[in-house]
């Protein structure tokens, strides 16, 4: 036999000449029963072409030897290997869309885990598209623990807010009156409605500041609000036409365009 797996479990009587398993304890193959042996169960005793202890003397310890100490590998618990330790569960993947005022606000998200199991989930300040959430002892079972479970999140876009780095934008419509003689304008936030002071004379593009209204950031703190003013002029509006005909002030506002 070239195989030294092979020729040691042949002298260990544990197959024939043609690599065929024999029965445990000396049954079958062609011999009564035999008293075991010493080391790893050598047989004395003979029928059926069963190895003598001659035979192994004459045999290629080395051969041998390697064969019974590397047989099995780590995992096997042989005389050359040692045990693996238990596998931990595996880990499992989860993706959660987070509505874009939640996200701003980290507001707790709820979860339905595999198997049916709920859990209430808190976002991470510092929350962008990407972040992956580690839930400890959320995964698969196993033998030494559960594996984790990983949620990946996006944050879902918004009909009238944008997010920019830690602020958020908003795009204000405002009347033409407000405009012109300012006032206070609700405004929504990822907080809720709030007042904003327009000031008179205020043009289309003028962009106001709402402080810490904004995305929290890792340090805890929160970015900003940006406001930009949209002056909506309505079409068809016969008083407001007559008025800008009749009305002759304002001067030229292309005047620094050189046109």
């Amino acid at each position: 036999m070239s195989d030294a797996d092979k020729r040691a479990r042949y002298y260990l009587g544990e197959i024939d000449e043609d690599g065929n398993p024999k029965m445990p304890f000396g049954f079958g193959g062609g011999g009564g029963a035999s008293t075991g042996g010493g080391f790893g169960g050598f047989r004395p005793g003979g029928g059926g072409g069963r190895p003598s202890f001659e035979d192994a003397a004459t045999a290629d310890l080395g051969d041998i030897f390697e064969g019974l100490f590397n047989r099995g590998g780590a995992a096997s618990g042989g005389f050359g290997g040692r045990r693996a330790p238990p596998a931990k569960g595996g880990d499992v993947g989860y993706r959660l869309a987070v509505p874009f005022v939640d996200a701003a606000t980290l507001k707790d998200q709820r979860v339905t885990l595999a198997g049916g199991r709920t859990i209430d989930v808190k976002l991470p300040a510092g929350l962008e598209d990407g972040t992956k959430i580690r839930l400890a002892g959320q995964g698969d079972p196993g033998l030494a623990g559960p594996g984790d479970a990983i949620i990946t999140v996006s944050i879902a876009p918004h009909r009238f807010f944008r997010r920019d780095g830690d602020d958020i934008r908003l795009d204000l419509p405002i009347t033409l009156g407000e405009a012109v003689l300012g006032g206070k304008a609700r405004v929504p936030t990822a907080d809720g409605a709030v007042a904003l002071t327009v000031p008179e004379g205020s043009s289309s593009g003028k962009v106001l500041r709402l402080k810490g209204r904004g995305f929290t950031r890792k340090d805890g703190g929160r970015g900003d609000q940006l406001v930009t003013l949209m002056v909506d002029v309505p079409a068809g509006d016969a008083a407001l036409q007559a008025f800008a005909r009749d009305w002759t002030g304002g001067g030229d506002p292309r005047k620094a365009l050189g046109v």
